[in-house]
């Protein structure tokens, strides 16, 4: 009897590591967006000595005004997996590019009440990746388009003249595209 509790303390104990080790942890360059798992040491990964420069393109939003964009949220994520393992926040130079619908993300909260009802839900993880050097740019023609005008838009937004623009000048000087 002493040996049957003691194996299925064993595979309780066993059970419960697995499913601790299966939980998403933030943090540590954005600390309230951008949940990531662990996965083993020695896994493929960006060579910690180079720099790289990411354009993270994002050009739907959720059907949800108010609801937060998952594909921004990305680039928390990335942040934070690379952090995680062994990648400097430094070594990692980041663009994020909103056009169509993923735009109203770029919105300030009075305007995004004006034009949808309801209060931005992006705008916190927004500030926290301009905090840690992500630059957010806007495209100028879905700002046009939508009705977004320039004093409507987060501070920490750049306005181009189009997503297209960002991706040819930006890439012309060594970005590479994630797109969504």
């Amino acid at each position: 009897m002493h040996f049957i509790n003691r194996t299925f303390l064993l595979i309780t104990l066993a059970v419960a590591a697995q499913a601790a080790a299966a939980e998403p942890a933030l943090g540590p360059v954005i600390e309230s967006y951008g949940p990531v798992y662990a996965v083993p040491e020695g896994s493929f990964n960006l060579d910690p000595n180079e720099q790289y420069k990411i354009i993270m393109d994002i050009g739907k939003g959720p059907d949800d005004p108010a609801a937060l964009n998952r594909s921004i949220e990305s680039t928390a994520r990335f942040l934070n997996m690379h952090a995680r393992n062994g990648i400097r926040a430094d070594k990692l130079e980041i663009a994020v590019v909103l056009h169509g619908s993923a735009a109203r993300a770029a919105l300030t909260n009075s305007a995004h009440e004006e034009h949808f009802g309801v209060q931005n839900g992006n705008r916190a993880l927004l500030d926290e990746l301009s905090r840690a050097g992500v630059t957010v740019y806007i495209c100028g023609q879905t700002a046009a388009h939508r009705g977004f005008s320039p004093d409507q838009l987060l501070p920490q937004g750049v306005m181009a003249v189009s997503a297209m623009t960002v991706h040819v000048r930006l890439q012309q000087e060594g970005y590479r595209a994630i797109l969504f």
